[in-house]
Formats: structure tokens, sequence, C-alpha cells
């Protein structure tokens, strides 16, 4: 019973940098592993960062260092803010619910948004 919506994609050159929102609906939104996932096109939908109730966080090696994941239990929104973006961070970028404590693949999580396109020139 959770209802995810993305925010915040757009349009920047290579270097630039952008924060993407998820507000979620559901009332037990603390009790979720939440999740940010990307997907090019004709590639698998994949990884990115994940953050848990006590704000553990995992992060895609290929983002590590440049972008962060943090949540606001208080206002339901998990944040993803992205530096330092390059060409091949260009794709549909999806949050996600999973009742888990921690959870880093697709399959584990069980409730997604609708994405957010992300798009960075060269």
């Amino acid at each position: 019973q959770v209802q995810l919506v993305e925010s915040g994609g757009g349009l920047v050159q290579a270097g630039d940098s952008l924060r993407l929102s998820c507000a979620a609906s559901g009332r037990t939104f603390s009790s979720y592993a939440m999740g940010w996932f990307r997907q090019a096109p004709g590639k698998e939908r994949e990884f990115v960062a994940t953050i848990n109730w006590s704000s553990s966080t995992y992060y895609a090696g290929s983002v590590k260092g440049r972008f962060t994941i943090s949540r606001d239990n208080a206002k339901n929104t998990v944040y993803l803010q992205m530096d330092s973006l390059k060409p091949e961070d260009t794709a549909v970028y999806y949050c996600a619910a999973a009742v888990l404590w921690v959870a880093t693949r697709k399959g584990e999580y069980e409730y997604w948004g609708q994405g957010t396109q992300v798009t960075v020139s060269s």
C-alpha cells in the first residue's frame, strides 16, 4: 500500500547536478527500505542506491562518491542528490520500496514509481 512519485529529472550538461525526489503516500513509509534504480533504452534496470529506516546506505560502484541518497521520514520523501553527472548517467530513474532491511536487487522491491527522465549531454 505504497504509492511512489518521482520528480526532479531534466536535461543537464556533464558536470552539473540534479536532485531527484520520491514522494510516498503510505504511512508505513519508514518501515521500508527505499531504493533508486535506473534504466536506459535497451538495457536492464540497474541498482543505483538504497537506504533503510536506520539510514544505512549502499551504492552502485558507478555512482559512489557522486550520488547521495537520503530520506526524510517526516515528509515521506526520499532524495537522490546527483553530482558530477556524466553522459552515461542518462536514464529513466525509478524510486522503489522494499519490505526488507536492505535491498539491492530489483526483484526485492515491491513498489515502483513511474520514473523520471535524466538526460546528461556531453
